[in-house]
């Protein structure tokens, strides 16, 4: 199993949304006003020199469904380059409670 992370402008979340849930993925973790700055965008830092800011979605998926989702996001990013997207792939181990 892994979790992937996926950082996004904060403007761009109907689209991350409606991706992910057209391709068939439905559970998911999302956080709300996150701020910071990135390699490709300008930074997010909810301030009047800084405005704008991110959200991000944390999904856990069996293995095998780690790189057509992670396609699935490249190709949200190459149709729309500056929205500076990024993905990050963790592993994970599930403890039952």
């Amino acid at each position: 199993m892994k979790m992937i992370f996926v950082i996004y402008a904060a403007y761009f979340d109907e689209r991350i949304t409606n991706t992910l849930k057209n391709a068939g993925y439905k559970a998911y973790t999302k956080m709300n006003d996150v701020t910071g700055e990135g390699e490709e965008s300008e930074p997010k830092l909810g301030t009047h020199y800084s405005p704008g800011k991110n959200k991000t979605i944390w999904m856990a998926v069996p293995d095998e469904e780690i790189k057509p989702l992670v396609e699935l996001m490249r190709k949200v990013k190459a149709e729309h380059p500056g929205a500076g997207l990024r993905a990050f792939v963790f592993p994970l181990a599930e403890e039952k409670i």
